[in-house]
């Protein structure tokens, strides 16, 4: 009878009926438990229908019966695979190659697993050893590029990416993931050219159109900019996961299309987990336990700005932990962090569930999220809930849509009251600019002459430091307008990439401006940088997407920066950092007043110089680079979260009250 029901059953599988083969499986086990066949076919079939849990739990039971079997050790890493178990995945991986060394599905899926904990050199390994036996393997080629793309290799990704195409002309991730390892070598227009492809194959591919639109952005060839907006505003509207959060910012004015993006991607990608690390246990420390988490913790622009929070943390009331996403840069920076805190985690070699464990583990109070969605970003970690409070602070400048996340730091001018609907999280409002400043950022003590830095001596220089991607017709139309009536101005850039100062050049030349008057300013080291902003005049903010650190760096090294309210967090960061530095004449409230400013400024040298008199008045006094001040006024809303928790009340909004520094 037993032997008949399990005929049955493997031959309604073979057919696809899964659900009348899974009630004869049970049948079959019914009557035998420890029927081995049918303990493996049903886990297969549970893996199968997407049941990853119950398909462990049954492969597990299969492997007690039978340890022997090969593919009962593969489906089950698999299925651990699938619930982000991927150390436990790669034991049985391994298991299963002990049994039968030539099952490369086994090869390949341990390769997954171990590119998923960044062990890129061991999943390298796997690649090369399924290529070695099949160089005609467009998947292995794929995931060999996705591991040295990982390891920063770009070039030899690049390379992988393209064997793959070659031996599948429409193998989509690996078009895809070209595209992104072009954006990462700034080939922007041979990225969107990838992408463009790839939505004539498949227009509803998540997230494609919307990165093919920043990829055009970065290159500022805005000759779809107009359809991009539209196409992916109605998407966002419907629902679907088209554009990366972060880089509608770019795109949209539009608090609620930004919620809306910011919840599709949250469920797309990092859903809320059923079961939570942190279940309402009660910490009793006799400090507020930290933890901040980023992948910036490196030489780049938010570590350069949060420095000084970390230093100055109270340690008699804070016990801190930093938590990098991202491996040791060996720069200044990264040393200078690692002192910073009490504990620090290297965690860029660790899964989300193993980070969240030790966030746990460390009975963390507050988790501050310094990323949201910029790159590098790990929501996952966060919605494993791995402590009583989540924060989202700096490193994203609005809302992440998230459940689990609990608070965003703000202030009046990025998050007023009437803004509180289009966010998740409840809002926390500091008194001064939610954005924190470290004095020790380091000017040269050269500035370079306007002939050493290719401009012109005796004229006016509008300048604007902004990613490429920031900067939108709209606005240069007012710049192209204020270069005809302001004689012999030059617009001062930063150089991205060639393409884009190729596109701005041609768009300057369309708007009668000859292109000559565009002078392009290469990176360079940030102290270098800060001292040759002493060589403009007026910095000019952008919108929808404002200057954030770039304003800061403007205001501290001593040039004004001329900006206007946006409708979003990101288009008001500007206001902010004016406010606070004792300069709100420079904020305007309407396009048309933000030109006639900016015109008025270049035409009144008087005018001009109070202004640069008062910032270098304000610049040792005002709330913007007071680091000592911010502190406190964080330490102060940490400790109203914590406070609120441990008397059970649930998250909401709250200001911080102004404390000397």
């Amino acid at each position: 009878m037993s032997a008949f029901l399990l005929q049955n059953a493997q031959r309604l599988h073979q057919a696809g009926n899964l659900a009348e083969a899974a009630r004869l499986y049970g049948e079959v086990l019914r009557l035998n438990p420890n029927q081995f066949e049918a303990l493996y076919a049903l886990g297969v079939l549970y893996y199968q229908s997407a049941r990853f849990a119950d398909a462990e739990r049954l492969l597990a039971d299969a492997i007690r019966v039978n340890p022997r079997v090969a593919e009962a050790h593969h489906f089950r890493g698999c299925s651990l695979q699938r619930l982000n178990r991927d150390e436990d995945a790669i034991r049985d991986f391994g298991q299963a190659l002990a049994f039968k060394p030539g099952l490369i599905d086994a090869v390949m899926a341990r390769g997954l697993s171990r590119m998923t904990l960044n062990r890129y050199e061991e999943a390298l390994e796997d690649f090369d050893a399924i290529i070695a036996a099949d160089p005609k393997d467009a998947g292995a080629w794929n995931n060999r590029g996705c591991v040295l793309q990982g390891m920063n290799r770009n070039e030899e990704a690049l390379a992988a990416f393209e064997q793959a195409s070659a031996l599948k002309p429409d193998f989509m991730q690996a078009l895809i993931s070209s595209g992104s390892v072009l954006a990462g070598l700034k080939r922007f227009e041979d990225a969107a050219a990838n992408y463009e492809k790839a939505l004539r194959l498949d227009p509803d591919l998540p997230f494609v159109r919307g990165n093919l639109a920043i990829y055009r952005l970065q290159c500022c060839d805005w000759r779809h900019l107009e359809s991009d907006r539209a196409r992916i505003a109605a998407d966002i509207r419907a629902g679907k996961p088209v554009i990366q959060p972060f880089h509608n910012l770019m795109l949209s004015s539009s608090m609620a299309e930004q919620l809306s993006c910011a919840r599709s991607s949250i469920a797309f990608q990092w859903p809320k987990q059923s079961r939570a690390l942190w279940r309402g246990e009660s910490y009793t420390h006799e400090k507020l336990r930290v933890a901040y988490v980023s992948a910036d913790f490196r030489d780049h622009a938010v570590a350069r700005l949060v420095a000084g929070l970390f230093e100055h943390h109270d340690r008699s009331r804070f016990e801190t932990t930093g938590v990098s996403l991202i491996a040791d840069d060996g720069s200044a920076m990264r040393k200078r962090l690692r002192g910073a805190f009490d504990h620090f985690i290297d965690a860029d070699r660790q899964s989300d569930e193993q980070v969240a464990t030790r966030i746990r583990t460390m009975e963390i109070d507050i988790v501050v999220d310094l990323m949201g969605f910029t790159s590098g970003c790990r929501p996952g970690i966060l919605a494993l809930r791995p402590a009583p409070v989540q924060v989202n602070f700096l490193g994203y400048p609005g809302t992440m849509g998230a459940s689990y996340v609990d608070y965003i730091v703000a202030d009046r001018f990025v998050v007023p009251d009437e803004h509180r609907a289009f966010y998740g999280e409840r809002i926390v409002t500091f008194p001064d600019a939610y954005q924190c400043n470290d004095r020790q950022r380091a000017i040269a003590d050269t500035t370079p002459s306007r002939a050493e830095l290719g401009l012109p001596a005796g004229t006016f220089v509008y300048c604007c430091f902004n990613n490429s991607n920031k900067l939108m017709p709209e606005m240069f139309d007012i710049w192209m307008r204020l270069l005809q009536q302001v004689e012999g101005s030059v617009l001062w850039l930063l150089e991205d990439n060639a393409a884009a100062s190729r596109n701005l050049r041609r768009e300057a030349t369309a708007r009668g401006v000859a292109a000559e008057r565009l002078v392009f300013a290469p990176r360079v080291k940030p102290a270098d940088h800060l001292a040759r902003h002493r060589a403009a005049d007026l910095f000019l903010d952008t919108l929808p997407y404002g200057a954030h650190t770039t304003a800061s760096d403007a205001l501290w090294a001593g040039l004004p920066v001329l900006s206007c309210f946006g409708s979003t967090f990101a288009g008001r960061v500007g206001a902010s950092l004016l406010n606070a530095a004792g300069l709100p004449e420079l904020v305007t409230d309407s396009l048309a007043a933000y030109e006639r400013l900016a015109l008025k400024l270049a035409c009144d040298r008087a005018a001009l110089d109070d202004v640069r008199k008062k910032l270098a008045l304000n610049r040792d006094t005002c709330a913007l680079f007071d680091t000592t001040r911010f502190t406190r006024h964080f330490e102060a809303a940490l400790m109203t979260m914590r406070e609120r928790q441990r008397a059970g009340r649930p998250p909401a909004h709250f200001g911080v009250a102004p404390v000397a520094s």
